[in-house]
């Protein structure tokens, strides 16, 4: 059974580095992210339209591959959580988490009996087929699984202490664009308020030796972030990684092309 490098590396107190998947799930993607580099991905399955089936794909093409495969559930429920778990994730990011009775029930459903409530099925796809015993089984899991919990709202960082204080939550990851909104200053990332929320979690996370996550959209932005303090950084996603790819390029192609024309007195695309 696979163990979880990126949870033993944030518990070490080191930076690892990701993206986000909302759009495209080639065969190759996972090959393609490790060989960029990601130590993990993030498939988000709250706003894709993913199924079961393409994300249960996508985590048995990370088999064998050094990236972790993470999933953001459709829902905080029971039901997305232990199916997730079963076809493989190797932890999740549960959404708009609030309080800290919402992390200890969210921590609940990503570990078996006596501590948790997760339905038992072993020799599958989450233990990698394992032949191993079931007590090794469940103890291989509870130590890989990791559990991260969005934070995206006032209420979320008004309790984001004792919400960090829960034993088994691992990662606060700052739900940048929810957050703005619930503090209304929509999209307003350097908002004072804004900063001041960001702060706060940080802070969280540092009183408790947990880790800080984020999605930076740009270098400049997760070099910024991860100064502050965070260590978990998703760069971009795939919609935003292709189209600004693409758009660079064609933008120099034809600035160079009008360059060319305004120099030449011609038409160089003729």
């Amino acid at each position: 059974m696979r163990p979880n490098p990126i949870k033993d590396r944030l518990d070490q107190g080191e930076t690892v580095l990701g993206t986000m998947v909302f759009e495209f799930l080639s065969p190759g993607l996972p090959q393609i992210l490790q060989g960029a580099g990601a130590d993990f991905v993030f498939y988000d399955m709250e706003h894709s339209g993913f199924s079961y089936a393409e994300v249960k794909n996508q985590l048995a093409l990370c088999r064998g591959l050094d990236i972790v495969p993470l999933v953001r559930p459709r829902a905080t429920t029971h039901e997305h959580a232990a199916q997730l778990l079963d076809l493989g994730a190797m932890g999740l990011l549960f959404q708009m988490v609030e309080t800290a009775e919402e992390a200890e029930q969210l921590v609940r459903l990503t570990r078996y009996p006596p501590t948790g409530q997760r339905g038992a099925m072993f020799g599958g796809a989450h233990d990698d087929y394992s032949s191993q015993t079931v007590p090794q089984i469940i103890d291989g899991a509870h130590d890989r699984t990791m559990v991260c919990v969005l934070i995206e709202s006032a209420k979320g960082v008004a309790n984001v202490e004792e919400i960090m204080a829960v034993p088994g939550v691992d990662v606060a990851h700052l739900g940048h664009g929810d957050l703005s909104l619930s503090l209304n200053v929509p999209g307003q990332t350097d908002h004072p308020t804004m900063q001041a929320g960001i702060d706060t979690i940080l802070g969280a996370c540092e009183a408790h030796g947990k880790a800080a996550a984020c999605l930076a959209g740009d270098v400049d932005t997760a070099n910024d972030w991860i100064s502050r303090g965070f260590r978990m950084v998703s760069y971009s996603y795939d919609i935003g990684l292709l189209g600004g790819a693409l758009r660079s390029g064609i933008n120099a192609i034809n600035d160079r092309a009008i360059n060319d024309r305004a120099t030449t007195g011609k038409d160089q695309t003729a």
